[in-house]
């Protein structure tokens, strides 16, 4: 009987790991992008429709090529009890990683991000949960009493000012870091968004006139009173945009950086080409500086690329936090753009050194020949 009670309480432990497990991954979603999302819009908040919603802040997404607005809307919670932790993006060493949204009894980690209406960067000052109904504070949510009778009136002191900065860590980000409450909800059981959030988005990813590129950070649908009502009254628009300016370096389908951030990313040097300017001496010589260049830039890359290596497998060996990997990649990146800049200053030397030779001497000379 011990063994058949230990038998099961070893499986339901081990049920509780997975629950766990498979909470925890549906956090982080697998997508980094090389640049950074606009900054948030402003817009009104649409009333609450029923008692019983929750407000879910609005956020840019990733749509494989653009950024997009996903409008914040009012939800039903999926059971008395449980809050809503915002979507966030954070700059995670080789690019911005999207962590995705959550329902659960605590509010985790959003980023640092101010989303206003009672997320003001930590925590959640909008409502609480009393005896299974959700009382609203109306200092910070659009409610109408008449409706919804659960309602109390809290001044809340917005410490984190005007910030509109939509995104933690990395070139202009947030530095915020999770409390060690925020760390145990991040770990804690919760669930993903419900069925009609997901619609919700999908909506917005089909919708071209979200798209960054198209509104500039000014999305004409910013909020909603119901998931996946963009049209109508129900639908409020921005009143300020989010001054978008997507980087020129950065205009590729692949959403991939064109900046390296690790050796081993950079372009593989091509080996040095002949020159012939009809001076056998001075093209000798040419040839020569650039052998010589090429060998010590290879030798440079390869050491550079031996280090960094050296670097991931001695904090991993150390189970380093985020903070730590975070400060690696920046060191790594700005350690590569640093080499490439040197390489590329030193052949621009050589060059200066030794004139190309002019156009009319290339095309006087027969095709394949030097």
């Amino acid at each position: 009987m011990r063994r058949l009670v230990s038998i099961r309480s070893l499986l339901g432990f081990i049920g509780f790991l997975l629950l766990s497990a498979t909470a925890y991954a549906q956090v982080d979603v697998g997508i980094a992008v090389s640049f950074g999302p606009p900054e948030l819009p402003v817009y009104e908040q649409p009333i609450c429709p029923a008692e019983g919603y929750i407000w879910t802040p609005g956020y840019w997404a990733w749509a494989g090529d653009d950024y997009y607005w996903v409008p914040g809307t009012w939800v039903l919670a999926p059971r008395p009890g449980l809050l809503w932790t915002p979507a966030y993006w954070a700059w995670g060493g080789r690019g911005y990683y999207f962590h995705q949204g959550y329902w659960g009894p605590v509010v985790g980690f959003y980023g640092g991000i101010n989303y206003g209406f009672g997320y003001f960067g930590h925590g959640y000052e909008g409502g609480r949960w009393e005896h299974n109904h959700f009382y609203y504070n109306r200092t910070v949510n659009n409610v109408n009493v008449t409706v919804i009778h659960n309602t109390y009136n809290t001044t809340v002191v917005n410490n984190y000012g005007r910030s509109r900065v939509s995104y933690n860590g990395g070139h202009g980000g947030l530095n915020d870091r999770p409390t060690s409450s925020e760390e145990a909800a991040y770990r804690g059981r919760h669930i993903g968004p419900v069925a009609e959030q997901t619609r919700h988005v999908e909506a917005a990813r089909e919708n071209r006139e979200l798209r960054a590129s198209s509104n500039h950070g000014r999305p004409p649908i910013a909020a909603t009173e119901r998931p996946g009502a963009f049209s109508g009254r129900e639908a409020m628009p921005a009143k300020e945009g989010g001054h978008y300016d997507r980087p020129p370096q950065e205009r590729n389908s692949s959403g991939q950086s064109d900046r390296a951030i690790h050796a081993n990313e950079l372009s593989a040097h091509s080996h040095p080409q002949s020159q012939n300017t009809g001076d056998p001496n001075h093209d000798k010589k040419y040839q020569q500086q650039q052998e010589k260049l090429y060998q010590k830039q290879q030798q440079d890359h390869v050491k550079l690329q031996q280090k960094q290596e050296q670097d991931h497998r001695q904090l991993e060996r150390q189970q380093a936090n985020d903070a730590r990997m975070q400060q690696m990649e920046q060191k790594h990146q700005q350690q590569t753009q640093q080499l490439a800049q040197k390489h590329e200053q030193q052949q621009q030397h050589i060059q200066q050194q030794h004139p190309q030779p002019h156009q009319d001497s290339h095309q006087n000379q027969p095709h394949g020949k030097p």
